[in-house]
Parts: C-alpha cells; structure tokens; sequence
C-alpha cells in the first residue's frame, strides 16, 4: 500500500507564493511520474503539473513560468513551487504518482489553495 502525504496548501493573497510538498511512503518498486492535478467547484480535474522519473517536467500552459515542480527522488517526494498566484488557481491540489507510464495514478487527499484579497 502506498500513501501520498501532502502539504503545503492554504490561504494566499494575489501575486502571493505557495510551496506544496507531497511524499511516498509504502511499498513504492517504482515511480514513473509524479506531480500535482487541481479541481475547482464544478471543474473537472486537470493536470497541474508533472516530473518524470528522469525529471523532465510538463505544465499547464496557464501556470508555465509562475510554477515549477522539482523532484528529490531519494526522498520520493515532489514539490510544488507556486509563484504569482492567481484567484483562477484557487482549487484542491492533488498529488498523485504512477508506477508506469500505462497504470493509473495514485491520488492523495488533496491540499486547498485559496487565492483571494
């Protein structure tokens, strides 16, 4: 069983940064990717941010140059760093991670991030 543990989230105002962490713990063989999805109220999830194994990173066109994921494989834990924050990101954050490029990912809980004056 592996579990993703996250943290990071809260309330920021605009133009604010964020820092989310997330760490694999369990009976983690291996790690494809890892990385962050959001879902606002009545959106559907979408893909954040994302890191390969060989850390080759992947973004959302409308967080590219305010967000940067980083990955420390030793520790299996990705991080988030979230500059220039907008009330459009405020949604809950999921980690997730998948064993291969073709299994589903693993989620965690979730961590809300609030974007508001």
């Amino acid at each position: 069983q592996v579990q993703l543990v996250e943290s990071g989230g809260g309330l920021v105002q605009p133009g604010g940064s964020l820092r989310l962490s997330c760490a694999a713990s369990g009976s983690i063989f291996s790690i494809y990717d890892m990385g962050w999805y959001r879902q606002a109220p009545g959106n559907q999830r979408e893909l954040v941010a994302g890191i390969t194994h060989i850390c080759v990173p992947n973004y959302k066109d409308s967080v590219k140059g305010r967000f940067t994921i980083s990955r420390d494989n030793a520790k299996n834990t990705v991080y988030l760093q979230m500059n220039s924050l907008k009330p459009e990101d405020t949604a809950v954050y999921y980690c997730y991670y998948r064993p291969s490029i073709i299994q589903r990912p693993v989620w965690g809980q979730g961590t809300q991030v609030t974007v508001s004056s």
